[in-house]
């Protein structure tokens, strides 16, 4: 596994949330972090149908045209009863004319389990993969998870997309309820994070 030697990454992603989780994760480790936007670089169009094939669209596009390492993380959530659904297309549940709405992708969501009568608990997971790659075409990919359930009605507006239904393992709270510093070290991307610093950081 190759190690981070660099003192600057890029973020590949326009989304302010996602770039503040991932900045706080990785301060310890004292890199330089920019984004898509730092760099005025569009948000390539992600035609894979899996976490680890759109991470790696973000990740080597963002490298090839800053030439600097680039992070890229792809994630979604993924309910038992809708057979995984809607998982890599999460985000396009949430799509509108006036940009995303994930009210109502949660609503669109719960109303789907509704209509398939699911049985309680109504099981979910996030899913998170994050992808290190190179100037040079190399990567290293690293997949985290979060199980849980969904609840309903929506509680908490802490966090972001799905977060006010789901509620994590262990958990008697959603993550929409949750601290974000206290979600951040035990979400599905704190997964993710903690296999890339042991595999390329530690």
């Amino acid at each position: 596994m190759r190690r981070f030697t660099e003192d600057q990454l890029v973020v590949a992603t326009h989304n302010q949330g996602k770039l503040e989780e991932i900045t706080d994760l990785l301060q310890p480790f004292g890199v330089k972090i920019s984004s898509n936007a730092d760099h005025n670089l569009p948000e390539p169009d992600e035609t894979e149908d899996t976490f680890v094939g759109n991470a790696r669209i973000k990740a080597h596009a963002a490298a090839k045209a800053t030439g600097l390492p680039a992070l890229a993380d792809d994630s979604g959530i993924e309910v038992a009863a809708l057979n995984g659904a809607p998982g890599v297309y999460t985000a396009d549940w949430a799509e509108t004319e006036n940009g995303r709405d994930f009210i109502m992708a949660m609503q669109r969501t719960w109303d789907a389990l509704e209509a398939v009568d699911a049985t309680f608990p109504r099981r979910a997971q996030f899913c998170s993969t994050l992808v290190l790659a190179w100037p040079d075409g190399h990567d290293e990919v690293f997949p985290g998870v979060m199980k849980g359930q969904l609840v309903w009605p929506m509680r908490g507006t802490n966090g972001h997309g799905y977060d006010p239904i789901f509620q994590p393992d262990g958990y008697d709270i959603t993550f929409g309820e949750m601290d974000r510093w206290e979600k951040n070290k035990i979400s599905h991307r704190a997964d993710a994070f903690r296999k890339l610093v042991a595999g390329c950081f530690a």
